[in-house]
């Protein structure tokens, strides 16, 4: 089934099959989910065993491949009798355990095997899923990143995610397949992973600090929104060759975010102080320099990671994807803060 067609750019039809890398991450799962019920083939990869029936649940039309993303015999696997089958390639590394070089491993070494396992398999459309972090921050507090804007890497992170974005355009350069990249910036949503839920916990608790006077801004997007911005560069004619941004409408200043975090919690009814601790913003420039040289040796902390990006405004324009793809997000902070909340309530997670 294709994705919306009201603006008339979704023109091609979708393929019943699709593979989906990172099936079990925060973004896979909820994807796994909005398309087991309308494909007839879900080829899904995950890493071990225990994520198998998380996402065999979804529906009767999902296959789970069990190994990993540099394993070419995984991939093998993952890409048997799949011709014509969309690509969505959301596998990748964002917090190491502690090596920065498992970012270069997954998301670059992971990249270029699946290209080419993609390619051998005469598979179709090609989805990469990227991150604002190939261009570190915005120049100015009142700048947006465009599709045009010059990459800037942030760290080993945005460093790893640059040049699996360089494979995948030499990829559709040379013809090997017709690629697309959407690049996603923070995003929020249901089957959230730990880190999420010790935020809010922070959050409810008055522990997380605004670095500043918080005006600096960040684009945010709520899951299914960049779900329905990834199932519209499966399908619209003008997508191959190009990328998006793929956010919701607009950047939120950070003092916002804590805010309507703090607002989705006590609607979900949970108990949160109004208390936010503050910290001059020169302490995030020291987070960064620490974080720099910890990554220039090999070592990933990530509290000094996220420490060093609290300071930054990190933006971006939807536009094109609005004006190609069709795509309007859906789904707002507040209420897509009280659904991720209710999600981990439903799973008795204590705030």
């Amino acid at each position: 089934m294709a994705a919306s067609d009201s603006s008339g750019l979704s023109d091609l039809p979708a393929p019943d099959s699709v593979v989906i890398t990172g099936a079990a991450g925060w973004l896979g799962k909820n994807f796994v989910r909005a398309v087991a019920g309308n494909r007839k083939q879900v080829r899904c990869l995950v890493q071990n065993a225990d994520e198998r029936a998380l996402l065999e649940v979804a529906g009767s039309s999902v296959e789970v491949v069990v190994g990993d993303v540099r394993d070419p015999s995984a991939l093998d696997r993952l890409f048997d009798d799949v011709a014509g089958a969309t690509v969505f390639h959301a596998a990748g590394v964002i917090h190491p355990q502690s090596a920065v070089r498992e970012l270069f491993d997954v998301n670059v070494g992971g990249t270029e095997l699946v290209l080419d396992q993609a390619r051998r398999a005469n598979a179709g459309r090609f989805i990469h899923v990227s991150s604002n972090s190939p261009f570190g921050a915005n120049p100015t507090p009142s700048h947006v990143f465009t599709e045009d804007s010059p990459y800037n890497p942030y760290m080993g992170y945005g460093k790893s995610k640059f040049e699996a974005e360089q494979l995948v355009k030499r990829a559709s350069d040379r013809g090997d397949l017709e690629t697309v990249i959407v690049r996603a910036p923070w995003f929020y949503g249901p089957h959230q992973p730990d880190r999420q839920t010790q935020w809010f916990r922070a959050v409810a608790r008055g522990r997380f600090p605004m670095l500043g006077d918080g005006t600096q801004r960040r684009s945010m997007v709520y899951t299914e929104n960049l779900v329905d911005g990834m199932l519209r560069a499966e399908v619209a004619g003008a997508a191959p060759g190009r990328a998006y941004w793929i956010a919701d409408a607009e950047p939120y200043e950070m003092r916002s975010i804590l805010g309507t975090v703090r607002d989705a919690l006590s609607a979900e009814g949970v108990s949160v102080t109004e208390r936010t601790p503050r910290i001059p913003l020169f302490a995030g420039v020291i987070a960064e320099h620490v974080d720099g040289f910890l990554q220039g040796r090999g070592r990933y902390m990530q509290a000094m990671h996220v420490l060093g990006e609290l300071k930054d405004t990190i933006a971006c324009d939807i536009t094109r994807a609005g004006e190609e793809l069709g795509y309007e997000p859906k789904m707002a902070l507040l209420e897509g803060m009280r659904t991720s909340i209710r999600w981990c309530i439903e799973r008795g997670e204590q705030f």
